[in-house]
């Protein structure tokens, strides 16, 4: 049983025997003891001044004296205020070591066949452009919490919607068919994804020479984007894609097939998969169907110009478009559909948009409209609603071709990890020192990410992010290797030492409770969907376990109890520390 647990009970019995209360142990509050009281856990004793009819300290203190009394885990206690601190004892805290040593799969919990099924949406690219830095935070914030619902015991199912139609596809498409002169990705060496996305930007460019020019002999910029020969061939391509042009077809599902290697390779370099993905040229149909089937229902209603609506002003928001007057779909739309095609291909208990924060209300209207529709999760779907990545620079423009290229970042970091860490690569085979400064980088990069409250806006700084000291990802690695260092030199003693007889001091007690936080910290970042609070737990247990390193011997310990403690102390330190990042999707080098 965990300390709190015990404690909270023990305060229950202890209410009972002195005030003749009875209280729910799980109404006590039991914080971890602030840094400059002495002390391992505290509880708030105001809630239970009414019974007692005493002061806050003196009820403390009766408190507390019942707990040392009766429960032999609790060694002593100081009372300040209404705050009991409690002191645990040594023996607790070896026997809590010991039971978490043995449970090789500590703070996970498993998942069965009858676990709830959660499934994750995260990516969400767009055909015409390779993945960015924006797509770089949502990518990695997806497959972090896929991670993180796993670990509270649910079944995953990892979804990606793929924006493969509309006229910012075809865009591309004519700028390939105009200017692209037969070019393919291994004619020009690229990878498909940046081909497109070249073809996508020097489209924006003809397109604003035209409006220049149009506007030069004296249009208005309507009547010049009206007047755009170059838009309305875009736009008649979208035309003769919808019915069904092969042509036109045939193009796109070219330059598509290009695009979608290019993504796959930058999947597995940022080291997310997923286990189904849709296509909105698929689903887009599917959501007009529902929607035309809702308006026979009563549930939407046509206007007089053919448009189909959803009037959800009892909802307390508005009215929503959701098939145009010429009866094309809008995202909404799409979205329903996309949603009736997962619902008949899992048995979904809950869904989980990780979508950006510009959509907030898109969340709203579409948890509303599915469960209009029927679908049982719908009022309850999350909207995982997380803030834009900002570069020092501003903010990023696919159109111009100003944004932070995902490969290039990945490359970027890569390099940046090989450069800081060159004296620690000095005498490494060169395919160990690339594949270490590969796991660096991409751990600066992903904790980076990851540590900030997902809700945040954040500015990213590369430089930063791969500093081997401080909140960085290459400081827990460091931490890691160093302790794989030590139990690899010891390995033999580990393996059949016994640590029954000592006795953790202060530093020892403070870095086994930190461990023993690890399951509640899984449990906290599944409930309020937070990557962030794991990151921020592998940290502090980092930095615990350097202050313990700093202050005691380990492998030149003379007392052979102790020397065992610290050893395992290590060993468990470090698989927690694995366990944890791993959640974040980060690799851990056994050594730098």
């Amino acid at each position: 049983m965990k300390i709190e647990e015990i404690i909270a009970g023990g305060v229950a019995d202890a209410v009972k025997a002195l005030y003749g209360a009875d209280i729910d142990p799980k109404s006590v509050q039991v914080d971890q003891t602030r840094k400059d009281f002495e002390g391992h856990l505290t509880v708030v004793v105001f809630p239970y001044l009414k019974v007692s009819h005493k002061k806050p300290e003196e009820t403390a203190a009766e408190i507390g004296a019942w707990l040392v009394e009766n429960l032999e885990a609790i060694e002593k206690f100081n009372a300040v205020k209404g705050f009991l601190n409690l002191s645990i004892a040594p023996a607790f805290w070896l026997r809590q070591l010991h039971d978490i040593e043995a449970d090789e799969k500590f703070g996970i919990r498993p998942v069965t066949e009858d676990s709830e099924l959660v499934m994750v949406e995260y990516s969400s690219p767009n055909t015409n452009k390779p993945l960015h830095l924006g797509h770089v935070r949502n990518n990695l914030l997806g497959y972090s919490l896929s991670r993180i619902l796993e670990a509270n015991g649910y079944r995953v199912v990892k979804t990606n919607i793929v924006n493969d139609r509309g006229i910012h596809i075809c865009k591309s498409m004519l700028a390939w068919q105009k200017w692209g002169d037969g070019i393919t990705p291994e004619k020009a060496g690229k990878k498909g994804d940046h081909l497109i996305g070249d073809f996508y930007v020097e489209f924006d460019k003809h397109y604003k020479a035209e409006l220049k020019a149009l506007k030069e002999q004296g249009l208005s910029d309507e009547e010049a984007e009206a007047s755009s020969t170059l838009m309305q061939e875009a736009r008649e391509m979208l035309r003769r894609w919808e019915a069904g042009d092969e042509e036109v077809r045939s193009l796109w599902r070219m330059m598509n097939e290009w695009v979608y290697a290019g993504f796959d390779e930058t999947y597995r370099r940022l080291g997310v998969d997923f286990d189904k993905i849709y296509y909105e040229s698929d689903t887009y149909l599917e959501g007009k169907d529902l929607v035309l089937g809702g308006l026979e229902k009563g549930i939407m209603y046509r206007k007089e110009d053919g448009s189909v609506w959803a009037d959800l002003t009892p909802d307390g928001l508005d009215h929503k478009l959701l098939l145009r007057k010429d009866g094309t779909s809008v995202y909404m739309t799409q979205d329903i559909g996309t949603a009736k095609l997962r619902y008949q291909d899992y048995p979904i208990d809950k869904m989980v948009y990780v979508v950006g924060n510009e959509q907030n209300y898109h969340f709203q209207v579409l948890a509303l409209l599915l469960d209009k529709l029927g679908f049982k999760w719908g009022k309850d779907l999350v909207h995982f609603s997380y803030g834009m990545v900002e570069l020092p620079e501003g903010k990023m423009k696919s159109r111009e071709g100003t944004v932070v290229d995902a490969d290039d970042l990945m490359d970027s970091m890569i390099s940046d990890a090989r450069e800081t860490s060159s004296e620690r690569f000095a005498d490494m085979p060169e395919d160990e020192a690339a594949e270490i400064a590969r796991i660096v980088g991409m751990g600066a990069l992903k904790y980076f990410l990851l540590k900030v409250d997902p809700k945040k806006n954040m500015l990213f700084n590369p430089k930063e992010s791969i500093d081997f000291n401080g909140n960085t990802g290459p400081f827990l690695q460091y931490t890691y290797a160093r302790i794989r260092s030590i139990c690899r030199r010891a390995e033999a003693e580990l393996a059949s030492c016994s640590y029954a007889e000592a006795v953790p001091n202060e530093k020892e007690q403070a870095l086994i409770q930190k461990i023993a936080d690890f399951p509640e910290t899984v449990a906290a970042a599944g409930r309020t969907y937070s990557p962030a609070l794991v990151a921020k737990y592998c940290y502090e247990l980092a930095k615990e376990y350097n202050q313990f390193y700093h202050d005691y011997q380990i492998l030149r310990e003379p007392d052979a109890a102790t020397r065992c403690l610290r050893l395992n102390l290590s060993k468990i330190t470090a698989r927690t520390l694995r366990e944890g990042v791993a959640l974040l999707g980060i690799e851990m080098p056994e050594r730098m």
